[in-house]
């Protein structure tokens, strides 16, 4: 299983995409984010912040790079503890703010990048702007016509982890597209803009800012080889539009924020000694902000009494029935797949018990009324924490028909032993939903304190998250607990040790191996080996 997100091929530089995948669930379009990066040099069109995914690779002239996931960005309490490292880029119309943006991500190699313009902030034209602008006499270049207010809180959102929708600007009609662009999970945030210095709201967000001075004459010449090449302008009403608009914005708005800028980039992206500068700045300021979560769970909140968000099954026969089976080394796989998806659905409808209700009149076939209970929320959303989790998707769309389903991808990095988040997958406006997460076995908590993360930045209330789990430490009880005191924990069983490799004991083993039959016996056929692919 290729379990890594793709950097991919496309004009713009390390910005995420929004991919609409429209399978499974039923969920419609689900928003799937990959960071792209672009090696090639092509035509410069006006930037915006959405793009293309395609290759799962990093090509540059020296290697080729697979990605990484996004490593902790909260600590053991949950909250977040380091924002993302915003770089603003200003500079003039056609200086190569794009290039050296480019150049910057390709240097850095570091995943999880956003290229965030100052494009997709245009504010929506009247028709009578929209008549002055077609016949080049809207001044696109003077600070009234960006939408500050809208800018500043996207990127502010951004910087806090949040998850933020984008406007994608059509520079055809000059208005909004009905669809807006969803970007989330940025380490690194590179804005750019002619204005991006112009605001003093958007100056206190950005950590570093650069200036991209290149000659006026370069910058005439690169601006009518593009609108004439790519936009199909006549010379004319380029050189018309430069000197009435763009040449005179430069000289009153862009050119005296250069003094704010720590530092100025000349000639823009063939200054390799500048980048190089800032490239070793920003690699300091991310060891600095590097955590250790995992380790500092596995010395946090032990020795506690189990919390009261905890609920577990009764260990009646019947349930610890099966547990012997599912736990005993021995079984198999037939077996251990049967009696785990008869415990998921005793798991899955216990949890449900814990979804709000109000009362709900009906009249019976004989007439008679009947007071019962329905559900008294938006929309139940499922969310599997992959691979293992996916196993229990079947039983939650056995009790709630049509239910929408999102996945998230968490693995441990085997060099810092972190849980990274590589691929993430949710249906649309889930911020009002009871969602509930699903994952195996829980023993730190680390994944699952991630998959919480995730929802949270999604605008989730913590108190309509379910995390349910066959199987959990009480270290993962505690680590969720206490980090996520509304979020509501439903297990079949609670195990009380943790050994050195962070494996639950006595536990079940590697659910995802025995589940799935990726580490079986050699009398095991090939098909029962077969992997789900994802």
């Amino acid at each position: 299983m290729n379990s890594l997100p793709s950097y991919s091929g496309a004009r713009i530089s390390g910005c995420w995409t929004l991919r609409s995948d429209g399978s499974g669930g039923g969920e419609g379009s689900l928003d799937r984010l990959l960071p792209v990066v672009t090696t090639g040099l092509s035509p410069r069109k006006r930037t915006t912040s959405q793009c293309k995914s395609e290759p799962p690779l990093l090509r540059t002239s020296k290697r080729t790079i697979y990605t990484a996931g996004r490593p902790p960005w909260y600590n053991e309490h949950g909250a977040q503890s380091k924002e993302a490292f915003v770089i603003g880029l200003c500079g003039g119309s056609a200086s190569g703010k794009t290039t050296v943006a480019r150049k910057i991500i390709e240097a850095l190699d570091v995943p999880w990048v956003v290229l965030l313009s100052m494009d997709s902030f245009y504010k929506v034209l009247s028709p009578d702007q929209q008549t002055m602008a077609a016949s080049n006499d809207y001044n696109f270049d003077h600070p009234d016509a960006f939408d500050f207010d809208l800018l500043s809180h996207t990127l502010r959102k951004l910087k806090q982890g949040k998850s933020v929708k984008i406007p994608v600007y059509d520079f055809t009609t000059h208005g909004r597209q009905k669809e807006w662009k969803t970007v989330y999970g940025a380490s690194v945030i590179i804005f750019e803009g002619i204005m991006a210095f112009a605001d003093k709201k958007l100056l206190q967000l950005l950590d570093m800012k650069i200036f991209v001075d290149t000659d006026s004459d370069i910058r005439l010449v690169r601006r009518l080889r593009r609108d004439i090449t790519d936009r199909g302008r006549d010379i004319e009403g380029v050189i018309k539009q430069y000197n009435k608009f763009v040449k005179p914005a430069f000289e009153q708005y862009i050119e005296p924020t250069m003094r704010l800028a720590d530092i100025v980039v000349p000639r823009g992206g063939g200054n390799m000694v500048a980048i190089d500068l800032i490239v070793q700045h920003v690699h300091s300021q991310l060891e600095e902000r590097e955590l250790n979560v995992r380790a500092a769970l596995a010395s946090a909140h032990q020795a506690q009494p189990l919390p009261q968000t905890l609920s577990v099954l009764d260990s009646t026969p019947q349930v610890k029935g099966m547990h012997t089976i599912i736990r005993n080394k021995e079984t198999s796989r037939d077996e251990f797949i049967f009696y785990s998806k008869r415990l998921m659905r005793l798991l899955i409808e216990r949890a449900l018990s814990f979804l709000p209700s109000q009362v709900h009149l009906v009249q019976t076939p004989q007439g008679e009324d009947y007071e019962g209970r329905t559900f008294d929320g938006r929309r139940i959303t499922g969310v599997s924490i992959l691979r293992a989790g996916e196993t229990m998707e079947p039983a939650l769309r056995a009790v709630c028909k049509d239910v929408r389903i999102g996945k998230i991808l968490i693995q441990t990095n085997q060099d810092t032993g972190e849980p990274e988040l590589h691929y993430l997958r949710l249906p649309k406006e889930i911020s009002e939903d009871h969602v509930v997460l699903m994952d195996c076995t829980v023993s730190t908590g680390a994944a699952a304190m991630m998959a919480v993360r995730v929802l949270l930045d999604h605008d989730v209330q913590e108190n309509k998250i379910l995390l349910v789990s066959l199987l959990m430490a009480e270290m993962g009880v505690h680590s969720v607990a206490y980090a996520f005191p509304q979020v509501k924990i439903i297990t079949t069983a609670v195990d009380k040790k943790v050994n050195d490799l962070f494996h639950i004991i006595p536990g079940i083993g590697n659910f995802g191996d025995r589940y799935f039959g990726t580490d079986a016996p050699p009398d095991w056929s090939d098909e029962e080996m077969d992997e789900p692919s994802y």
